[in-house]
């Protein structure tokens, strides 16, 4: 059996940075692999893989390593290192890659210049998920040029009606993937570019042709607005998808009304939760989608609001623990006069989670509840 460390792991090495993934590859049989490593497990309905804790081990595509190479993403990640095969099971077995390199023809020109390519004119054809991965390497990796002949086959891709019948929680594992990337909006940016948006970000598939709002506040289109929202929150992926649905509402604006978008935090929500559901997210992930597009003008104004109106925007991000996680969107979100209200939210919270009803009001229903706001109210308007 011939052993090889695979893909991402090798491109990080090459690029001097920690390896996010731990794939193998192995030319033998499965009873081979299995003496290796005695703790792999089938795996995989597409494609049969062998996990081991946190390595993954894939039999070659083709007959030989290089038609192997061949078949994958892009040339940056066609890329093998040889690894001895153990004679009992290590613990991590990327400590011990230190053979012979293969690599796809352009890998290394590539890797040096800083190019991501498709492996192959049909790359993107064979597995119409690349092309959310290569939008998603894109953010990953932003100092990278998407080259043209990527961006035409994710075109042709897309042209030919492939990517209706990805499995949406794969779209969504990317999506997120790219949420945490130090370029989170050029995950959006590439596939605008390359006309990827529809179906599964069909809400922002003509995003570039609404303005974004008017004068004074907004200088440009809904989808380079949020563009620009997304990278000033980089590092906080839940934020960064916050981001990307805070203005959604927009995009569904009567032209007739262009450059204003009244009520757009209604139609916003709805597109939220629609967009969420699409891409089968965490509950979390969609509330806060959510939130984002029916709170984000109330956060952004927070130090002019009334009393009742702080009571129930702070219990309605604190029950969904969105609080920080909004006043960080609000505050990207307002690029020309920036405001920070985080730390007087976070008070104002503190404050009316502090009130208790008196015994004689509670266990009263609604009652209750509508005294409880109302001494909340108070507080604030006393503090």
């Amino acid at each position: 059996m011939r052993l090889y460390l695979v893909g991402g792991a090798v491109r990080d090495m090459l690029l001097g940075i920690p390896a996010r993934e731990h794939d193998f590859l192995y030319i033998g049989s499965d009873q081979e692999l299995k003496r290796a490593f005695p703790r792999a497990r089938p795996a995989g309905k597409a494609f049969p893989i062998h996990v081991a804790g946190p390595l993954e081990f894939a039999p070659a595509r083709g007959e030989t390593l290089a038609e192997d190479l061949a078949r994958r993403d892009l040339t940056i990640n066609a890329m093998a290192l040889e690894v001895p095969v153990p004679n009992r099971e290590p613990e991590e077995p990327l400590a011990q890659a230190s053979g012979l390199l293969h690599a796809h023809p352009q890998a290394l020109d590539d890797l040096r210049q800083g190019v991501l390519r498709a492996a192959s004119p049909t790359a993107m054809q064979d597995d119409p998920l690349r092309v959310f991965r290569a939008a998603r390497f894109a953010a990953q990796l932003p100092e990278f040029l998407v080259h043209d002949e990527l961006m035409d086959a994710m075109r042709r891709t897309a042209g030919l009606g492939l990517l209706e019948d990805i499995s949406a929680e794969r779209v969504g594992v990317e999506m997120r993937k790219a949420l945490h990337a130090p370029k989170p909006g050029r995950f959006l940016e590439v596939l605008d570019q390359a006309n990827c948006l529809s179906p599964w970000f069909q809400e922002l598939a003509g995003a570039r042709q609404v303005p974004a709002g008017p004068a004074p506040y907004h200088d440009g289109d809904v989808l380079a607005h949020v563009l620009e929202v997304m990278e000033r929150i980089a590092g906080n992926p839940l934020v960064a998808y916050m981001a990307l649905c805070h203005d959604l509402g927009k995009c569904a604006t009567d032209p007739a009304i262009w450059p204003h978008h009244y009520e757009h935090e209604h139609r916003g929500a709805d597109m939220a939760e629609t967009l969420g559901h699409r891409l089968r997210l965490p509950m979390r992930w969609i509330r806060a989608g959510i939130d984002a597009a029916k709170l984000h003008m109330k956060a952004g104004k927070y130090g002019s609001l009334r009393p009742g109106t702080r009571v129930d925007l702070l219990m309605r991000l604190h029950a969904g623990k969105l609080t920080k996680e909004m006043f960080a969107l609000a505050r990207a979100d307002s690029i020309h006069t920036p405001q920070d209200y985080t730390d007087q939210a976070m008070a104002d919270l503190d404050r009316i989670l502090a009130v208790d009803l008196p015994p004689h009001l509670r266990n009263m229903g609604e009652e209750s509840g509508k005294k409880l706001r109302e001494l909340r109210c108070m507080a604030l308007a006393s503090g």
